[in-house]
């Protein structure tokens, strides 16, 4: 089964109150932050937030559409490189976001996953609302609130378990023992 995610991150000020959220649909669909961060660790942590709470589906193919090219340039292209060098860039510096970046990386192996870049605030329906909750929870914290943290995955877990549940007994009404 495929699902298809947006994943996006907002600072207000950079580093600043800032957020990240992923969305599916309306009914699923996750958000958090901090009081000070910026957009990159935003957009890293929206991912990493769906990978974790996807993380007893192994056969599930995500695909992420997301507009920050840091993002997927740093888990299609420069991440091995990193390794190799003991997280370090190519000029021995240190890679940023190296934590983020490394519980991302153990978040892939053995998952289906790919990444398709998005332009941004270009009409996007998916990515709009991962942006507009993202935001939300950036502005959030710069009131000093807690953002709203969404349903998380909850109806499309369901709906995995009747479908897994259902083709292995032919009823879709059995509660699920899968998880």
């Amino acid at each position: 089964m495929e699902i298809t995610v947006a994943a996006d991150g907002s600072a207000l000020g950079n580093p600043g109150p800032a957020g990240w959220a992923w969305f599916v649909d309306e009914n699923n669909w996750a958000a958090g932050g901090w009081e000070r961060s910026t957009n990159n660790r935003g957009e890293l942590m929206a991912v990493i937030d769906f990978l974790e709470a996807t993380a007893n589906l192994p056969a599930l193919e995500i695909r992420f559409l997301c507009d920050s090219q840091y993002v997927i340039n740093s888990v299609t292209k420069w991440m091995a490189g990193w390794k190799r060098r003991g997280w370090r860039k190519a000029d021995r510096k240190p890679v940023l976001n190296d934590d983020l970046m490394k519980r991302l990386d153990a978040l892939l192996p053995g998952r289906n996953v790919r990444f398709e870049w998005v332009k941004g605030h270009a009409g996007h329906d998916l990515n709009e609302r991962a942006d507009d909750l993202a935001r939300a929870a950036a502005t959030a914290f710069q009131a000093g609130r807690e953002p709203r943290k969404g349903p998380g995955l909850s109806d499309f877990l369901s709906e995995i378990r009747g479908t897994s549940l259902a083709s292995q007994s032919g009823e879709s009404d059995t509660q699920p023992t899968l998880f």
